[in-house]
């Protein structure tokens, strides 16, 4: 496999996510931010942060399967989120767990970063995702 994810004692435990990934691959995969929206462009889940969250998970595993890869293959995922305060983790969190098996995302998550933004693209997008993953 690839990608070695790893959490080294003395760095903040326990958390929904690695710390360190080591990639060993030669084939990069990007996937671009992906939102809560259907193949044909409609809002999913409108005002609901768990939904999105599960349905730019479940695109984000759509444009890597079309490359190739899978959550497995996962090196870093990037999660922008609007109007962020930390109160709003539970429902985020909901979001993952409702995916998760479903995707095959492992526990913990590949590195990640959660960033909080005033507003993306549109003003219904509460959550983008980006993913890197490193296939071969």
């Amino acid at each position: 496999m690839a990608v070695r994810r790893l959490t080294p004692a003395g760095m903040l435990q326990p958390a929904p996510y690695h710390h360190v990934a080591v990639g060993t691959g030669t084939r990069h995969v990007h996937v671009s931010g992906q939102v809560a929206r259907t193949a044909d462009g409609a809002p999913s889940a409108p005002g609901d942060l768990a939904g999105q969250v599960a349905h730019a998970l479940r695109n984000t595993a759509t444009g890597l399967a079309g490359a190739g890869a899978t959550f497995a293959d996962v090196l870093r995922l990037t999660f922008y989120v609007t109007d962020w305060e930390p109160e709003r983790i539970g429902a985020f969190m909901e979001g993952v767990d409702r995916v998760a098996e479903e995707l095959g995302l492992p526990r913990p998550m590949p590195p990640a970063s959660l960033i909080g933004v005033s507003h993306l693209f549109e003003p219904d997008v509460l959550v983008e995702v980006e993913a890197t993953a490193l296939l071969d």
